[in-house]
């Protein structure tokens, strides 16, 4: 691949990696005024899903006007599956921990998936586990736990049920990473983009309907805004963007790229929702930032150790 392809794909994660940081600030600032998880997910994917089903189409009618094959349709329902296991499922378990938890731990919890892409890809898709994962996944689980320790004696077992549906999340995230590359090869980024999020929003309305019978709207002007945000800037773009930049620079690069995230969520929280940061938040926060960075610069360096040995 050339080196303006490669540019342009780090540029496209590092752009998508700060959207995804303000996530969870247009959610607790909606919790501010709403606490209800189900609600402010819902009204995510009603600004999410329009676009991308626009999107989607654009790119099929694109295509056929080109000649192109479209594409199978057993890879059109592994997205859709694989939608509902990095999308929908991980989304509940991400907006129930945010209840509990502060913006800052959710996002070093959320930040840990390429440790647990680590361990399932070693037990279920025949990965080799190294010394340097087990190095990366100890100092990354160690400052985890020192920011969960402390936030744990402020918010007591609130904090264990929400991190531990977070660090579910991380897990839904992991296994849609270790999948997606394949249908995402086959189809196009953008096309899979579309169709995983579309499921996954059309999945999230009906659990809804399913739950409640109806979609509140009695919010604020100002809740609608949180939820465009979230939706469109949180959501929709940032999606397209991260999976446009793994196509072109592979799953562990992505990783490594997105290493900004949670620095910029802890910027975003102490300024704009007032949490605090202590020693022990920097701490824990460098420990898995470290940890995350240097299992995947190991991973980069790789190829181009082996390549020199020959």
């Amino acid at each position: 691949m050339d080196r303006r392809a490669l540019i342009i794909g780090y540029l496209l994660v590092a752009a998508g990696s700060a959207l995804f940081a303000s996530k969870a600030i247009f959610i607790k600032l909606a919790y501010m005024e709403r606490y209800d998880a189900l609600l402010i997910l819902a009204w995510r994917m009603v600004f999410a899903l329009p676009v991308f089903v626009v999107v989607g189409t654009i790119e099929i009618a694109r295509r056929k006007a080109e000649g192109k094959p479209l594409p199978r349709q057993g890879a059109v329902l592994g997205a859709i599956g694989i939608g509902l296991i990095g999308y929908y499922l991980a989304m509940i378990l991400d907006f129930g921990g945010l209840l509990y938890v502060s913006a800052q731990l959710e996002r070093l919890a959320l930040f840990t998936y390429p440790i647990f892409l680590i361990f399932i890809g070693a037990a279920f898709f025949g990965m080799r586990l190294t010394r340097t994962s087990l190095i990366a996944a100890f100092v990354s689980y160690l400052g985890l736990a020192t920011v969960f320790l402390t936030d744990f004696s402020a918010g007591g077992s609130n904090v264990t049920l929400g991190t531990v549906l977070v660090l579910g999340s991380a897990v839904s995230f992991a296994v849609y990473q270790l999948m997606a590359k394949r249908y995402i090869s086959e189809m196009g980024a953008t096309l899979f983009t579309s169709v995983a999020l579309s499921a996954a929003a059309v999945t999230t309305l009906a659990h809804v309907f399913i739950m409640r019978g109806h979609l509140d709207t009695s919010m604020s002007w100002h809740y609608f805004m949180l939820a465009a945000g979230t939706g469109l800037l949180a959501t929709v773009i940032p999606s397209f963007f991260v999976n446009a930049g793994m196509a072109k620079i592979g799953n562990t690069s992505t990783a490594m790229i997105s290493n900004i995230s949670p620095l910029l969520t802890i910027y975003f929280a102490v300024v704009l929702l007032g949490e605090a940061f202590t020693l022990s938040h920097a701490l824990g926060t460098a420990l898995v930032v470290g940890g995350v960075g240097y299992h995947t610069w190991r991973e980069i360096r790789k190829p181009a150790k082996e390549k020199a040995g020959h």
